[in-house]
């Protein structure tokens, strides 16, 4: 038979029913703990190198790097005067919802591989959503302009990319991923064409002023952590 019968012993001159024991049963109630035991231990896994990351980020940036210019005519010469105007430049304008670029050598050379990290995901998180809100303006502005569109969406993307590359980054250097936050806040949504039209300026200026830097900031990364 394929179970064998316990006969248990008799009391008071009657016989207790048998009870029936599977042939596996002491194998089923063998505890867990000692099969885990005899599990060989999960060897941890092997730290994620920043090497790979940053060689991606660093040959997206060079490729948006040869972009911003273009871009940032390509949107003046859309605009009318002054802003399509030959040498037209207005440094003094600036938005305190994006923050800007320019930074003295010497404070630029003191930032450990976190703060420079962190400070280009922050501004390139902001810059996707100013890149979104320039590119709602000049569809009201410039509707048949398709070039322009276009470039602005590529530019948000692209941006946008650069936003993961550099999450994988920090990621590996087990550094903390700034949350992402609404940087533009309350928009002055009757703003004049003016004022949108300068907006949209600084917006595309700062892309590419910060895209330099970050293509700084990543050759450092490089020659740090070579593939």
């Amino acid at each position: 038979m394929g179970a064998q019968a316990e006969v248990a012993a008799v009391e008071g001159g009657g016989r207790v029913a048998p009870r029936w024991i599977h042939p596996f049963q002491p194998f089923i109630e063998t505890p867990l703990c000692l099969l885990a035991l005899l599990l060989p231990p999960l060897r941890p896994a092997a730290p994620l190198s920043p090497a790979e990351p940053i060689s991606q980020a660093y040959s997206l940036a060079l490729y948006m790097q040869k972009n911003t210019s273009t871009l940032l005519q390509t949107y003046l010469q859309h605009q009318g005067s002054p802003f399509s105007d030959p040498g037209f430049s207005a440094p003094e304008l600036q938005l305190s919802s994006l923050p800007p670029a320019a930074v003295s050598f010497k404070v630029w050379h003191a930032l450990d591989d976190g703060e420079r990290l962190s400070r280009a995901q922050e501004a390139f998180l902001a810059l996707t959503q100013h890149l979104q809100l320039v590119g709602d303006d000049q569809s009201d502005l410039n509707p048949d302009s398709p070039i322009l569109l276009a470039q602005l969406s590529a530019a948000r993307l692209r941006a946008q990319g650069l936003l993961g590359n550099m999450a994988a980054i920090m990621a590996a250097l087990g550094l903390p991923i700034p949350k992402e936050e609404d940087t533009l806040g309350l928009v002055p949504f009757g703003a004049s064409a003016f004022e949108r039209k300068c907006r949209g300026y600084v917006v595309t200026r700062e892309y590419g002023h910060w895209t330099d830097r970050v293509v700084r900031d990543l050759a450092l990364l490089k020659a740090k952590y070579p593939a």
